[in-house]
């Protein structure tokens, strides 16, 4: 269940985002902020909607939606995108979608620490 996943959580590393965000066709000056931003990931339930907050000094967002219902999204590189949580297991997933391509985010928790295990984008 999502109640797992409910907390607050930093960003320590990541590997290859670069490589991502150029894939999604992301400008050189906004990866570089990018690069160096380090999140904050605040995870917790409104009644039985999931809400995600992403909080940073480029920008702070916050999405929610109950999960399996797809709902609008504005990526903090202003892509408008319709998104899916779901539960896979015990993997917090989300799904964005938009002209014709499709991104997929894994987290799962592991020795008390969110990890994301996988991040996919695919070209339909």
């Amino acid at each position: 269940m999502v109640d797992a996943f409910c907390a607050t959580w930093k960003l320590v590393d990541s590997h290859n985002f670069d490589d991502y965000m150029k894939a999604l066709g992301v400008g050189f000056t906004t990866r570089q902020v990018g690069n160096v931003t380090k999140p904050t990931v605040v995870i917790g339930q409104d009644g039985d909607k999931v809400v995600v907050k992403t909080l940073s000094t480029f920008r702070n967002t916050e999405i929610s939606s109950k999960l399996g219902e797809e709902f609008d999204e504005t990526t903090p590189d202003d892509r408008h995108v319709k998104s899916t949580f779901t539960m896979e297991g015990d993997k917090f997933v989300q799904v964005q979608k938009w002209d014709g391509k499709e991104t997929k985010f894994v987290r799962e928790l592991k020795d008390g620490k969110m990890v994301m295990v996988s991040l996919e984008y695919r070209h339909r």
